[in-house]
């Protein structure tokens, strides 16, 4: 039976990683559990652009983890059906009794963005506290990996099972930071299918103290001209509405933004949503866009919306919010 040696001190956990270099995060997590916890086969999974499935994408065993214990590891493992999957799915430890021991499958998440899942094998079966520090580990590494992303390719370079195409690579830097956002009040998720061949289009929001901007853009077509659009759009949206101008105006300004830059026979539809956190409002400008989709007690309902003409189509810049 293995002895622990030492409490998991995430104080010292977060000063180690931030002594090494931003691609060994993981690693480090892999060897303070290996320490307090006596863990082996230590494994950090990110979730991939398919949504499909975990990339392993770090590794740290101890080397007593020999024999009957150690397990095969493959690269890519789904997230149907295994325990894994399940983890991320319940955002909760998962744990599998094996041979006398145990493997623990910890969610890697921050308000609600799935970034990954960390495995590792304990030689005995976890007691609350033991479960409680992989918990605790696995949701600093989550934090972690936000934080460290911004210095190295390798992240990006573990969630593409998929290659992605020139127009997608530009169209994936348009999006917001976390896809994922829970804050209490509200759960916002969005996903762009297929990953690996979008072009025209986006997603993005920003919470403010009481307020929820959100907006959902489709540029013409699925070229790189495509991609150029949404990024000219989404920039002037940005632009806006950090300057703290209303919806209509964001609007307005987004249209001429886009009008300077586009032929005349392109266009790009979209929605801008401002959702007011304490009377649980919204105000919309559909911008020539499919109506929304209302769901409230398992039953989807179209939302009744007056539709302005796309942006960069010469027929209005004058767009009105409606409350929705």
């Amino acid at each position: 039976m293995s002895e622990r040696r030492s409490a998991l001190n995430l104080s010292a956990l977060l000063a180690a990683v931030d002594a090494a270099p931003p691609i060994a995060a993981a690693e480090v997590i892999g060897a303070a559990l290996a320490e307090s916890l006596a863990a082996r086969e230590i494994s950090f999974l990110i979730a991939d652009f398919s949504g499909r499935a975990l990339v392993r994408l770090s590794h740290v065993s101890r080397s007593d983890a020999k024999g009957a214990l150690a397990r095969e590891r493959t690269e890519r493992v789904p997230l149907v059906g295994t325990p894994q999957g399940q983890a991320l799915a319940k955002q909760k430890v998962e744990v599998l009794a094996e041979n006398g021991g145990a493997w623990l499958f910890a969610p890697v998440s921050s308000r609600g963005e799935a970034v990954g899942v960390l495995e590792l094998w304990l030689d005995e079966q976890p007691d609350e506290q033991t479960i409680a520090s992989v918990a605790g580990a696995a949701h600093a590494l989550a934090y972690i990996v936000i934080a460290n992303r911004r210095f190295t390719d390798l992240f990006d370079w573990g969630q593409r099972s998929v290659p992605l195409s020139l127009e997608a690579e530009i169209q994936h830097r348009l999006l917001p930071g976390s896809y994922t956002c829970e804050a209490g009040q509200f759960t916002l998720a969005g996903w762009l299918e297929p990953a690996g061949d979008v072009a025209g289009d986006t997603f993005d929001f920003s919470l403010e103290r009481d307020i929820l901007h959100l907006s959902m853009t489709d540029a013409m077509g699925h070229t790189l001209q495509a991609a150029l659009l949404a990024t000219v759009l989404v920039g002037a949206l940005r632009n806006a509405r950090r300057r703290g101008v209303g919806l209509a105006e964001q609007a307005r300004l987004a249209y001429e933004a886009l009008s300077g830059y586009a032929p005349s026979y392109v266009f790009v539809t979209g929605q801008l949503v401002r959702v007011d956190l304490s009377s649980g409002t919204a105000r919309m400008i559909n911008a020539g866009h499919p109506p929304p989709i209302r769901v409230r007690d398992g039953r989807a309902e179209e939302i009744s919306l007056h539709a302005d003409p796309p942006f960069a189509l010469p027929m209005t810049r004058d767009y009105r919010a409606k409350l929705a």
